[in-house]
């Protein structure tokens, strides 16, 4: 009896870690940047994401924005399948590709924090809400955007550029 009980528990072991293993990690898709000029985009949050939401992108040239100002400098409310801020963001052709940080959080928070702790981040090539300080829920979302000039892009894509509003985060000593 002993030998058939040890017999069937390897089974369910074995039969458990082949179940285990085929699971594969699904990635969830937050938002989307959504072409709208030769260097113009709109950042478009997904459904069933956290009310609130900061965007931020990274140049190759080390160039960090926040594309999301308020006078508070909090974070804003950002609603499904509307662009946020009802806005299209200006890349700069000659800081070169970016990647967009799109942080969802449940409460808005303070703008300057989640930009300091991007400068320290730099360096990482990818950013978890794991990597982050922050109060309450946090999602981060990180895509890319390559600027072009307007000889380069589509004769379709001629939408005009809207001047959006950004901040250039200081990389010095404080």
């Amino acid at each position: 009896m002993t030998r058939w009980t040890g017999l069937l528990m390897v089974m369910a072991l074995s039969a458990g870690s082949v179940s285990c293993d085929d699971a594969k990690p699904v990635k969830v898709t937050r938002a989307l940047a959504k072409r709208t000029g030769p260097a113009t985009m709109e950042i478009i949050p997904f459904e069933g994401q956290l009310p609130y939401c900061l965007l931020f992108t990274m140049s190759e040239k080390g160039v960090i924005r926040q594309l999301t100002l308020t006078r508070e400098n909090r974070s804003i409310r950002c609603d499904a399948n509307q662009p946020v801020a009802n806005t299209r963001f200006r890349v700069p052709v000659q800081e070169g590709k970016v990647r967009v940080y799109v942080f969802f959080t449940d409460e808005p928070v303070q703008a300057n924090w989640v930009a300091r702790q991007l400068y320290e981040l730099r360096d990482r090539e990818r950013i978890t809400a794991m990597d982050l300080r922050l109060p309450g829920h946090i999602f981060v979302e990180t895509l890319e955007f390559t600027p072009e000039t307007a000889a380069v892009a589509d004769a379709g894509s001629t939408a005009p550029d809207a001047g959006a509003r950004t901040r250039t985060v200081e990389s010095g000593p404080r």
